[in-house]
This record gives structure tokens, sequence and C-alpha cells, in this order.
């Protein structure tokens, strides 16, 4: 499986009209083939299942520089796994590099969803993350909460996870006067989640801090409090 070969099968499916839509939904100037999400998976999970480790990266690689949204998104897919073996492969490293591209949500979700494998794998690596919070690219900062996000899923932490949290928190608040939509939404989804399973300490950071939100956000966070 090479570029040429992984392009032609996203190309099976493109839809002119489809990919007319998706420039006009993104807003972003790049390439859009119409392809669906569930045919990129299909595809991914059929490439993974002909490539080593070595190969694939470099095939992540080459997708992400083509610039094509599907082929970036089908990059991200590539590396959305929770083991890559060995982990310490490029794996993290590559989608650290591809961090300061992020221009819109939707490729920047998806990579930071194959993120999140990777520092659950090696919570060590959330030092690298804490650099992206002082970032003057939005996109980077907004990176540090999504890729974070399973660390508001454990109901009952360890005491290193509840740290690892707290720390996470703490980049959250540092958050809050940052007047950028994509930032407001992301701490508000964090803390959303985090009521879930933690809803006393959501409390105690809206009372800290909610006043400087913005009103949806802050609204948004409080909306599955009990």
């Amino acid at each position: 499986m090479n570029l040429a070969d992984a392009l032609t099968d996203l190309g099976k499916t493109a839809d002119a009209e489809k990919s007319k839509e998706m420039a006009r939904y993104h807003k972003i100037d790049r390439a859009y083939l119409g392809v669906a999400n569930p045919t990129i998976d299909s595809c991914t999970k059929e490439w993974r299942k002909s490539l080593e480790l070595g190969p694939r990266l470099t095939l992540c690689a080459e997708l992400w520089e083509t610039n094509i949204h599907e082929a970036r998104v089908a990059a991200a897919k590539l590396l959305t796994q929770a083991r890559i073996r060995p982990d310490d492969s490029g794996a993290w490293s590559l989608i650290q590099s591809w961090v300061p591209d992020f221009d819109a949500w939707a490729i920047a979700d998806h990579v930071s969803i194959a993120g999140q494998k990777r520092l659950t794998w090696d919570p060590s690596r959330l030092d690298d993350i804490e650099p992206w919070t002082r970032s003057e690219h939005m996109w980077t900062r907004r990176a540090a909460l999504v890729m974070t996000l399973p660390w508001t899923k454990n109901r009952f932490p360890k005491s290193d996870e509840l740290a690892q949290r707290e720390r996470i928190l703490e980049w959250a608040a540092g958050y809050v006067e940052d007047t950028e939509w994509f930032i407001q939404k992301a701490i508000a989804w964090w803390l959303r989640d985090l009521s879930k399973r933690d809803p006393e300490r959501t409390r105690a950071f809206l009372e800290a801090h909610g006043k400087y939100m913005k009103p949806f956000a802050r609204k948004e966070a409080a909306r599955l409090l009990p």
C-alpha cells in the first residue's frame, strides 16, 4: 500500500457535489473528495492489515502532506489505536508534528483522538502537552484539552490519575479568559464530561472560574450537573 493506492481507494466513492458542500461547511481552502467518514474507516482498517508499522507511519506522513481533507482524516485514523508496538516508534512524534497545521475542528478532532490513545498509554507525555497551553496558535491550545479528555472518564481515579486531572484543570483555568469560541467550547466540553463522574469538582471549578467564562460555555459546562 503506497500513497497512490491509498488515494485511489479514497477516491472510489468521491462525490463532487458532496466535496463542494464540505468546502462550504469547513470553510478552509483545501481539497475535499466528498468521501464519507465510514468509507475512510473501512479503507484505513484494510490498510492497517497489510502494513507493518514503519510503512504505516510513512503512509500517514504522506497522506498528511497532501493536505486533502479525507487524506488527513485517514492519516489520523491509521494511528488511532490503543496499542502501537513499539510505542516509541514515532507515532506520538508524528501526531505532535501535525498539531501546528491544525486549522479546522474536524481534522483536529480526528488527530486528537489518535493522540488520546498515545497519552493514556504513556501519561508522562502530558509533559509534551503542557507547552501547547502557551502557544500563540489557537488550535494548539485547544488540542491540549481535547487530547486529554480521557482524564474526565474515571469515576474513581487513582492518586496519580487525580494529580494528572488536576494538572489539566489548571490548564483549563488558565484558558477561561481566552475569548476564542473554540477555546471556550473546549473548556466547556472538558468540564461537561467531567461532571458525569465528578460533579463536585466541576462545581468547584465553575465557582472559582466560571465568572470569567463566556455565558454559553458556563451553561454548557454545567448542563449535566445533577
